[in-house]
């Protein structure tokens, strides 16, 4: 049993959504935007698909260490001061960008990036869940997520015209600006003192505790169908004949989707259950990334960006809850982190799968083939749901 009370059960005060809530949405807006600069950049460096479908999984890779890494230290020590050491972090990578370097360091700043921001998102989502009651944690959850997919939206709209106003430099230096103002929002949030816990489980010892493990595998897979899908995105858009600021505006339909859905979808998961909602969310996944294969301009681009907009906000808001329901509060942080690694995992590998098959079937078969991963993973939660239903 948790060794600590729970607190404020009450609706989340301002002093500490609103600079949390301000953060976040700048520091997805820079990853977000830089995004689609770094993918077009080693385009233009002639890099071979495979080298850009790295970069994306060294992004992966940085999110897969630090969401588990920054979650267990945000259970033991002052989630306040650890807030600003990510924020930090995400600065320097977005520096390292501006003067255009080679493939290697591109690859690195991509993996110190998401090494960043995977531990400010963790952190966050840490801080929030401990201070709900369950009958109101689908609801503050969502408007932490709600934050950082507006943040992603306002990214993917303006990386594009950043790009074709400003050059790779002066959006990169753009993209670095933006977590620093973030810093300043940070001084705003009340003070807070390192968690006193008792020593807790291993993670690994927890999720099979919790019931959880089918939850995990099926996130990490919807994650390499989706990762795979968008590690090649911009690539397939452009072969497509789409302009780069018109590919942000595609790409934007994912994550504003995801501002109009995540606080109704959080309210929802709280009437109706998780599981229900999780399990669509999967469902859609599938069908989202199919879609793409189908697409043969932006209106196809669109439609799909909107499908995996609905489908991550069923996912993330539902699965988060649930994870929040069944594990203590000394170990959320640990748990809600683990829940990161694994859909990070997803990423490492889904864009390396991405990368093999675009060389074997091209774009198209490339994106039908990461839609029967996603398959595989509505597969996963939903056999093994149903049967811990049987057993208990």
């Amino acid at each position: 049993m948790d060794s600590q009370p729970q607190i404020h059960s009450r609706p989340l005060g301002r002093r500490f959504a609103l600079p949390l809530a301000g953060s976040t949405i700048l520091v997805t807006l820079a990853t977000s935007g830089a995004g689609l600069m770094i993918q077009l950049l080693l385009k233009e460096q002639n890099a071979p698909i495979p080298l850009i479908t790295l970069a994306s999984s060294l992004m992966w890779a940085g999110a897969l260490i630090g969401s588990v890494l920054w979650g267990r230290i945000s259970d033991r020590a002052s989630r306040r001061l650890l807030l600003f050491i990510t924020l930090i972090g995400v600065a320097i990578a977005m520096a390292m960008l501006i003067p255009l370097p080679p493939a290697s360091i591109v690859g690195a700043s991509s993996f110190l990036q998401s090494l960043m921001s995977a531990g400010f998102a963790a952190v966050s989502l840490a801080m929030v869940s401990a201070a709900s009651a369950a009958t109101r944690r689908g609801k503050n959850l969502s408007y932490v997520s709600s934050a950082r997919s507006f943040g992603w939206t306002i990214g993917s709209l303006a990386s594009g015209i950043v790009l074709e106003t400003l050059g790779f430099r002066g959006g990169f230096a753009v993209m670095t600006c933006l977590p620093m103002i973030g810093l300043l929002l940070l001084i705003l949030l009340p003070h807070d003192r390192a968690p006193r816990v008792k020593r807790s489980e291993t993670p690994w010892k927890t999720l099979t505790a919790s019931g959880l493990a089918d939850l995990y595998v099926g996130a990490m897979l919807r994650q390499m169908a989706i990762a795979g899908a968008f590690s090649l995105a911009y690539v397939y858009m452009d072969t497509l004949g789409i302009s780069p600021s018109l590919m942000g505006i595609m790409s934007a339909f994912n994550p504003a989707t995801q501002v109009l859905l995540m606080i109704v979808v959080g309210h929802v998961v709280d009437r109706i259950g998780r599981q229900r909602v999780f399990l669509i969310g999967f469902a859609l996944s599938a069908i989202a990334v199919a879609t793409f294969g189908l697409a043969r301009g932006p209106l196809g681009m669109a439609v799909s960006y909107t499908l995996v907009g609905i489908s991550f906000s069923s996912v993330y808001i539902g699965s988060t809850a649930h994870i929040g329901d069944r594990v203590p509060h000394s170990g959320q942080g640990t748990m809600l982190g683990l829940y990161e690694t694994m859909r990070s995992l997803g990423g490492v590998v889904g864009p390396m799968v991405a990368g093999g098959l675009a060389t074997w079937l091209g774009f198209r078969g490339m994106m039908f083939g990461m839609a029967i991963i996603g398959l595989l993973g509505l597969l996963t939660v939903a056999i093994g749901q149903r049967v811990r239903r049987c057993t208990q």
